[in-house]
């Protein structure tokens, strides 16, 4: 009997420890319904690093994520679609671009904001975009002395 009420405590143990992982997996990539979102799109140049589910952050906070990401084949651009939390008002004259988190760290998505009293509206698009900086290329223009 002594060896049924452990392996009961172990295994609701096992059980409170998954569910646990499953909830914090949950908040980190954003699939727990925390909120209502809207949704924004920008073209990019460049979009290296970033995919979907990339964070999209405004002065270093998660204020939303990359939903959808493909090839305009018409301008040849990487077309991307993400959402911004509801409550968080982007003036229409922000600018977007791809930054990096450092020399080792991901790629994220940067709402810069600008000054404008008016805001974008649900799946308005964001004009004003800088794709992302390619570190190998520029250690390469460092290296061979390149002023372009």
């Amino acid at each position: 009997m002594s060896e049924n009420k452990s392996e009961i405590l172990v295994g609701g143990l096992v059980l409170a420890v998954a569910l646990g992982f499953l909830v914090y997996a949950g908040k980190t990539t954003g699939m727990t319904g925390g909120g209502g979102e809207y949704a924004l799109t920008a073209s990019f140049r460049s979009a290296d690093g970033v995919s979907v589910g990339t964070d999209v952050r405004l002065a270093g906070v998660k204020v939303g994520r990359v939903t959808d990401i493909r090839l305009d084949p018409e301008t040849y651009r990487a077309k991307t679609a993400f959402t911004v939390r509801d409550g968080i008002n982007v003036p229409d004259d922000s600018a977007v671009a791809i930054s990096s988190e450092g020399l080792l760290g991901g790629n994220y998505v940067e709402i810069m904001p600008g000054g404008s009293p008016f805001y974008f509206e649900p799946g308005d698009e964001i004009e004003f975009t800088q794709g992302s900086v390619s570190l190998v290329s520029l250690l390469l223009k460092f290296v061979s002395g390149s002023t372009e």
